[in-house]
């Protein structure tokens, strides 16, 4: 499976401000390319974190990109996919509706009434791992429902836990022309941080978009 890793940060590395609350990094022309990966993708996946700050529903915005699935054979929009090892999702979050399928990755810890609760939400629950999700484990077993490209869009924690996995085969990163600042705000990679063998990445284009610039990199 093909993993892409796309965001938009502040110039500083920021993703949002440290109140997590949501921040108009991208510019139109930014979301319509995100857009356009999205339909490209099989599914889109965030962490929990993320479901809880912003509530998306990570569905295509686009009608023709959603005709030009439906051409292929293929659902009008990708699959959502929530990683969840701290069992927060709510029953009625966004991407648990009807409009496309829902995956839950779950640890084996997760309680048996949470993980029935959100198959009655209509997600289908993955367990891998102990005490928090082994995203290679998991991943494995979403290939096995067809994700040949999974596209995921943070945050900060579920992207420095695929750095850490080896699990990146790009990354793409709007950088918008704004600094956020401070020490408690949400970076492009959290989590406890590389302190030797640093994931090495090979810049692939640059493109000016508006006042910001897509970085794309791939690990390949």
């Amino acid at each position: 499976m093909r993993v892409v890793v796309n965001a938009a940060t502040s110039v500083d590395g920021k993703l949002s401000s440290r109140e997590r609350e949501q921040v108009d990094i991208s510019n139109r022309a930014d979301f319509e390319r995100v857009d356009r990966l999205r339909a490209d993708s099989d599914a889109v996946m965030v962490g929990v974190g993320t479901v809880l700050a912003d509530d998306p529903s990570l569905t295509l915005d686009d009608e023709d990109l959603i005709d030009e699935r439906t051409e292929r054979g293929e659902p009008g929009h990708p699959a959502r996919v929530v990683a969840d090892s701290r069992i927060r999702t709510p029953p009625d979050a966004a991407v648990l509706d009807d409009r496309a399928e829902s995956y839950l990755l779950v640890s084996e810890a997760a309680p048996t009434d949470f993980v029935a609760q959100m198959e009655e939400s209509g997600a289908t629950v993955i367990r891998a791992g102990e005490s928090r999700v082994d995203l290679a484990a998991a991943f494995e077993e979403l290939a096995d429902h067809g994700v040949d490209q999974l596209m995921v869009e943070g945050g900060g924690e579920i992207i420095y836990s695929l750095f850490e996995a080896d699990l990146v085969d790009r990354l793409s990163v709007f950088v918008g022309p704004m600094v956020i600042g401070g020490r408690e705000a949400p970076t492009l990679a959290d989590g406890d941080g590389f302190t030797d063998e640093f994931p090495a990445l090979t810049l692939e284009n640059v493109e000016r978009i508006g006042e910001g610039v897509v970085l794309t990199y791939t690990t390949e």
